[in-house]
């Protein structure tokens, strides 16, 4: 399963970051932890970097949806934290970036509430989302 949630999260890092038409070295930054903090192999990068190269962004979308709505509920809330502290990382969060984020917590039933608390609760800690997430979150 780590794979499969690995490549959900890949395919709306993908999105989100080119959602507004500009890639901002924050971002990148952003990436790079979450590609270290999920330990991604580099390998899964490129692969997933190799098969979205000419696919269309619905269509990488909608992988997206179909893989995160593979992952466990756990997985779920911390790809979103990841998500939207990627959203938050040049600080302005543009339309397109909003649209993608709700339309993907309607469609895997992820409640806003439970993502900004723990993304809250995960910063304030200075602790990744993954290992905030991971030891109960919100409960």
């Amino acid at each position: 399963m780590k794979n499969t949630y690995q490549l959900a999260l890949l395919h709306f890092v993908h999105m989100l970051i080119n959602s507004d038409g500009r890639i901002d070295d924050r971002e990148m930054d952003i990436v790079l932890k979450i590609k270290t903090e999920e330990n991604i192999d580099n390998t899964v990068f490129l692969e997933f970097s190799r098969s979205i190269a000419l696919t269309k962004g619905q269509d990488i979308f909608n992988r997206g949806l179909e893989l995160l709505k593979a992952c466990s509920e756990e997985e779920k809330l911390c790809a979103f934290v990841y998500l939207f502290q990627l959203a938050e990382s040049d600080s302005s969060i543009s339309m397109q970036e909003v649209r993608l984020l709700i339309h993907a917590l309607k469609a895997t039933n992820v409640d806003f509430k439970d993502v900004a608390l723990s993304n809250d609760l995960a910063t304030s800690n200075y602790r990744g989302a993954k290992h905030y997430v991971q030891a109960g979150g919100f409960d």
